[in-house]
């Protein structure tokens, strides 16, 4: 089914919206999200928190690309379940890596930012990877939004394991200088 007639049964509020949903983007969210928590329990009810998420936002969201609207929802909610789950202690799994990786980015203020700040800086960022060539943004992309390890990214792109790393270091140095430049480091 086309994401079009999908996101029309949303509209219509129709529940095999989300059967439909589950049966095109099951697999790719479950995989985002387990990337994430390494845990298929955990991983799972981040779908069932994502389906009613896209229940709840669709309508009056018209998502342009129902996969990334389902993959970000996703990424949220597993982000925070690791969050919560890894308060005081980091275990051992990818999420742990990207998040010490990017930290040399956009270390900063520990408080809250403001939304309007967020916003800002998500923007930039987005305008950031939009200007990197195809390849070091979507590799950048596999790793700090899919949270892919580098063996995957590696085997996904055809280049060895330390290229990829040489890559996002490079990447992540070029993000800090900008962020320093703007003024958010």
């Amino acid at each position: 089914m086309t994401d079009d007639k999908i996101i029309q049964l949303f509209f219509q509020r129709k529940e095999v919206a989300i059967e439909e949903t589950q049966k095109k983007y099951g697999s790719y969210c479950f995989k985002i999200a387990n990337n994430i928590l390494n845990n298929r329990e955990d991983s799972e009810e981040c779908l069932n928190d994502t389906w009613l998420k896209a229940w709840e936002s669709i309508p009056p969201t018209r998502p342009a690309y129902l996969n990334l609207f389902l993959a970000k929802i996703t990424r949220n909610f597993a982000i925070n379940t690791y969050r919560s789950k890894h308060t005081h202690k980091r275990g051992k799994g990818e999420m742990a890596l990207v998040l010490d990786e990017l930290e040399e980015c956009i270390t900063g203020e520990t408080d809250v930012e403001t939304l309007y700040i967020a916003e800002e800086l998500q923007s930039s960022i987005n305008k950031f990877v939009r200007g990197l060539s195809e390849k070091d943004g979507n590799v950048f992309i596999r790793r700090y939004f899919y949270a892919d390890s580098i063996k995957d990214i590696s085997n996904r792109y055809y280049i060895s394991e330390n290229n990829v790393r040489v890559m996002l270091s490079r990447t992540r140095n070029k993000l800090k200088l900008r962020l320093e430049k703007e003024g958010y480091i």
